[in-house]
């Protein structure tokens, strides 16, 4: 049988439309004048943006998303593309590849068993970056955690056991990764934390019930959540999901006042 594999986002749409949304953002947008985009650059501390790949995917290969961050507001962002390490993927027969935890079964449903031990292994290395970002000296609360498919499962689960209240974290086409017993170990200052929750209605690798059943898991844990639907989008990431993250971290950060 052929072996099935989480399709990673178009890459290849995203450079060939980069261009002309980075000029049309130049073109259409008024220029703020010398003094005042002094100011707000020299308010504005240092923030920290970090990136979860999807299945069989790698860091590198994301980073043109950050070029759609060209608002003055990100001068001071440290973004961060790690690449999962390679290991066997039990719904692609056992097939070693980029994965930060094992996936049983594709597609992924609202019902579908986790990996919840290779999750919570997952999360202390993510963990440990942003504890680094920190430590270099950026906010908790200007730190914005993000990921597509499983970095997407991969970025709710940090967030949700990080010891901190963050920034934000941003999920795409991901699902919940373990069971509502997680509830119990979940620290106070995380539930504080925002959450952008983004998923295409065609999804037919991640369905969109998984992602739907995402707001009521977070509503009994008392967080914040933003679910917006995109009618026609299927497994990947598109210019309009991008540019509203831009716009939802960019109301989020805080001055170094």
């Amino acid at each position: 049988m052929k072996n099935i594999s989480l399709p990673v986002k178009p890459i290849f749409l995203l450079t060939f439309t980069l261009g002309s949304s980075f000029i049309f953002i130049l073109v259409s947008q008024p220029s703020p004048s010398p003094s005042s985009t002094s100011q707000k650059l020299n308010s504005m501390a240092r923030s920290f943006v970090l990136w979860l790949h999807g299945l069989g995917d790698s860091g590198p290969a994301n980073e043109p998303i950050k070029t759609f961050f060209s608002s003055p507001e990100f001068r001071n962002t440290v973004w961060s593309f790690p690449s999962a390490p390679s290991n066997p993927v039990t719904c692609n027969y056992g097939a070693v590849m980029p994965s930060w935890f094992d996936i049983h079964e594709i597609p992924v449903t609202a019902h579908s068993p986790n990996d919840e031990s290779g999750v919570l292994k997952a999360v202390k290395n993510v963990h440990a970056m942003i504890d680094k970002e920190i430590a270099a000296g950026t906010s908790p609360e200007n730190v914005f955690v993000c990921g597509f498919s499983q970095g997407g499962a991969l970025t709710l689960a940090s967030v949700l056991m990080y010891p901190k209240t963050l920034g934000g974290g941003a999920v795409f086409s991901g699902w919940v990764p373990f069971n509502s017993s997680i509830i119990e170990r979940i620290p106070l200052e995380a539930k504080k934390t925002p959450i952008l929750w983004s998923h295409g209605i065609a999804d037919g690798t991640v369905l969109f019930e998984a992602g739907q059943a995402g707001p009521p898991f977070l509503e009994k844990i008392g967080m914040s959540c933003e679910f917006k639907a995109y009618p026609g989008l299927g497994h990947s990431i598109n210019n309009e999901e991008l540019h509203y993250l831009e716009s939802w971290i960019k109301t989020r950060l805080r001055s170094s006042s």
